[in-house]
């Protein structure tokens, strides 16, 4: 399976990658370098932890390249009234009278925590593509599904933002 990402997404993980190519990679050498001239490399825990640390930089840097050789370069573009890739949407909980905003993101982006939604999420999938006052159901699972209402979607037009709200 592939991973859905914007270009955005790809801008960003590219930068990291010459960011730990460039500066953290050269860190974690002085590191090694600097622990390996401390003696005795078989009780030296620093040395052991700044290999750790080199190798962890070297994984991250190979598990950014695969992902982005491998990934499926999405459009974050939608229609103007429409739930799309990064919109900001506020929706209304029928079930317990709560609104919330979140915002539309691909898999690797989602962070619940942050408000950052991933389009594979039960809500993520349930809005995708609506509009606002929609009633959405948000099907979690087999047994478990419950009703929102759209109540607006945040757009990024030119690095401005708008909304689109009901009345």
């Amino acid at each position: 399976m592939y991973d859905e990402l914007t270009q955005k997404d790809i801008q960003k993980m590219e930068e990291e990658i010459e960011y730990r190519k460039l500066v953290v990679r050269k860190e974690a050498l002085e590191a090694v370098k600097e622990a390996r001239a401390h003696g005795d490399l078989s009780e030296n825990f620093e040395y052991h932890a700044a290999k750790k640390d080199k190798n962890q930089n070297e994984s991250r840097i190979r598990y950014l390249e695969r992902m982005i050789k491998t990934a499926k370069v999405v459009s974050d573009d939608s229609k103007e009234d429409e739930v799309g890739l990064n919109n900001t949407v506020e929706v209304y909980f029928e079930e317990d009278g709560e609104t919330e905003e979140f915002t539309i993101v691909t898999t690797v982006r989602g962070n619940s925590l942050k408000g950052l939604i991933s389009t594979e999420s039960p809500i993520g999938k349930a809005v995708f593509g609506h509009k606002v006052g929609d009633r959405v159901k948000v099907q979690v699972n087999e047994g478990y599904s419950y009703h929102i209402v759209i109540k607006s979607i945040g757009k990024q037009v030119d690095d401005e933002a708008i909304r689109i709200r009901k009345f």
